[in-house]
């Protein structure tokens, strides 16, 4: 059965199929919670190191007042915070659809018992995503605490919610976001490979993507300003930045909506398609 054949299926089908898919988070929700600890510790320590390093030691010993200046009066604890919880939400989404991915699909193949379900497989594709996007944003909301609370004297945040509505967006759509593109790579990538989607495109993804400045600070290095606009990451943390720190110079509204909620279309459409080949190879 096909998605669109999901879609005009009668009430009763669509029920089943909806009891299925809640089934599946249900599920994923169970293994998310009896792995809590080890996911809590893997989200944190990252940021948590960079804060304390940047927002506390940095500031203690006189090293960090440049660091704001490419934002004006900013604090460089107040450019952190929709940089880092961007960042940590965007890696974890990525990887909780990225790993899984590759065991299912090469070593243990048990993608094949959920293929058996009662569920096309691009709605399987689709409920992957969906439970990816979940540990992403609740990677995201367990680490805007840490980057509020972790500061030098003097050093605290400067943060206020300018829009509830773009925050609202840009957490749910940046995390669909992320976990589309990490399905996109795990259907995509030879494990083997592995090694490749850390050291070429996650790294630079992670120190390119806007997190410790704003992308108004690169005007004065255009090519790599305008390089990357192809980094989805970028989208993000100024959608983030508009959202939290308004008063930081950030990318224009239409710009970052426009690329957030029309890459998550996109690239779940392509995600979806290549999982559909790859269970049915």
């Amino acid at each position: 059965m096909t998605t669109d054949q999901a879609l005009l299926a009668p009430p009763a089908m669509r029920t089943g199929l909806t009891r299925t898919f809640l089934a599946m988070m249900a599920r994923d929700a169970r293994v998310l919670r009896k792995n809590f600890a080890g996911t809590f510790l893997r989200v944190l320590m990252q940021p948590i190191m960079f804060v304390f390093v940047f927002s506390y030691v940095l500031p203690k010993i006189g090293a960090a007042g440049a660091m704001g200046g490419a934002a004006g009066d900013a604090s460089f604890a107040t450019i952190l915070v929709p940089g880092l919880v961007a960042s940590s939400m965007v890696m974890q989404a990525m990887m909780a659809a990225i790993m899984p991915l590759m065991m299912e699909l090469t070593w243990q193949r048990s993608i094949t018992d959920r293929a058996l379900a009662p569920l096309p497989i691009p709605l399987l594709a689709i409920q992957k995503i969906t439970a990816a996007a979940l540990q992403g944003l609740l990677g995201g909301l367990l680490v805007f605490p840490a980057v509020l609370l972790i500061h030098a004297e003097g050093q605290a945040p400067e943060v206020h919610v300018g829009n509830w509505a773009v925050l609202i967006v840009m957490l749910v759509a940046g995390s669909l976001l992320a976990a589309s593109g990490g399905m996109l790579m795990g259907t995509v990538i030879d494990p083997q490979k592995a090694q490749i989607l850390f050291a070429v495109i996650l790294l630079p993804v992670t120190m390119l993507g806007c997190v410790y400045y704003p992308w108004a600070a690169l005007h004065d290095v255009r090519w790599l300003q305008i390089a990357s606009l192809i980094n989805p990451l970028v989208y993000v943390s100024e959608g983030l930045r508009a959202a939290l720190t308004p008063d930081v110079g950030h990318m224009a509204t239409w710009a970052f909506m426009l690329a957030v909620l029309g890459g998550t279309a996109v690239l779940m459409w392509i995600a979806t398609r290549t999982f559909t080949k790859r269970v049915l190879t």
